[in-house]
């Protein structure tokens, strides 16, 4: 029996409080570890983070494949917990697409809507237009097997739509597809989104995938949520060592506090506002807010090039501070010619005001 309660304003489903844990005794093993989420409605989130950290387990237990060791799902504030995968108005795309190879493109979008009884006008119509959104009229014909993988992908997504779920779930689904298509498929994907307005919860542990689609992401590690928010507040102001690491490159200095700021290990005082008054911290800051200057420029932290990395649109220039620690200075590559900067060279670094910051472990 599911009981209800009210749902946070613009919530689609939730988790809240959930454990799950596998094995007994000696063996059990935690995969997720008191987590809660809300993913609001008609939000493209993303559950980011390295392999094993729990997030394609709590994909599981949103689709019901999975049940909670504790803890409820909540759909737009009813606990469905215990209700089967085939009651809950959620669908699933899953990485290898499992497509039907002896139905055609036509036949495997309409599988779901035969297996609900509609009425055969209202699958024909509604095929046409999943056809029509994922560009695929011209091969409504075909089986998977005569098909790219970006194709059958676009079939899996179409299949999944066509019931019109509240609650889109996709479990690594371009892993499988070649750099180019993959990129292509990001942009298609949320435009799949957009265009339908169906909450759309994407599990990958790719980094770039997260930033470029979501509305928000959730990062995970070891099976506990370490931070909720916009792509840019996870990039600009990561909560942990941890997220600031996995979320793009950054440097990391050991420092001090001090009133107003932070002493590295060169002596160097970084202006910090609102950093704690003492004690031992870690500083970081992104490659690309790292600037170079002349040596020996009043505001400037020593530095000396250590290696030059040239990436075509960037350059990455590896710098070693005074104490031996090491720098990362993404640059933007000149047009024309080299970045007028050699191994060896003495030079002078300060941060964008405002972009370095204290991180926890």
């Amino acid at each position: 029996m599911t009981t209800a309660r009210p749902a946070a304003a613009g919530t689609a489903i939730e988790a809240a409080r959930v454990v799950k844990e596998f094995g007994q005794g000696a063996t059990t093993f935690r995969a997720l570890d008191d987590v809660s989420i809300a993913v609001r409605e008609g939000e493209f989130f993303t559950l980011l983070g390295p392999s094993g950290c729990g997030k394609t387990t709590l994909l599981r237990l949103f689709a019901g494949f999975e049940m909670p060791s504790s803890g409820a799902i909540l759909l737009k504030g009813e606990d469905i917990t215990e209700l089967p995968p085939n009651k809950r108005p959620v669908n699933t795309v899953f990485q290898s697409y499992a497509l039907f190879p002896h139905l055609s493109v036509a036949q495997n979008i309409a599988f779901g809507l035969v297996m609900q009884g509609r009425p055969a006008g209202e699958v024909a119509a509604q095929v046409e237009k999943m056809l029509a959104l994922v560009k695929l009229e011209s091969l409504a014909g075909r089986r998977p097997a005569q098909l790219s993988g970006g194709q059958q992908q676009r079939v899996a997504l179409a299949r999944a739509l066509a019931p019109a779920p509240r609650v889109l779930l996709l479990d690594e689904p371009l892993s499988a597809l070649d750099l180019k298509l993959r990129k292509e498929m990001q942009i298609e994907l949320k435009r799949l989104q957009t265009e339908t307005g169906i909450t759309f919860i994407f599990v990958t542990h790719d980094q770039e995938e997260a930033l470029t689609m979501s509305d928000r992401i959730g990062v995970m590690s070891a099976g506990k949520l370490q931070q909720v928010g916009t792509p840019r507040d996870i990039y600009t102001r990561p909560v942990n060592r941890f997220v600031a690491s996995f979320i793009g490159e950054t440097n990391f200095l050991p420092a001090t506090a001090v009133p107003g700021g932070v002493r590295l290990a060169t002596g160097d005082v970084v202006a910090l506002p609102g950093a704690p008054a003492s004690g031992a911290v870690t500083l970081t800051v992104r490659p690309e807010q790292v600037r170079l200057v002349a040596a020996g420029e009043a505001g400037s932290i020593a530095a000396t090039v250590r290696a030059l990395v040239y990436f075509g649109t960037d350059t990455h220039c590896h710098l070693a501070l005074a104490d031996g620690s090491e720098l990362v200075a993404r640059l933007q590559s000149p047009a024309t010619g080299d970045a007028g900067l050699a191994q060896g060279q003495a030079v002078g670094v300060t941060f964008v005001p405002g972009a370095a910051q204290i991180v926890g472990d």
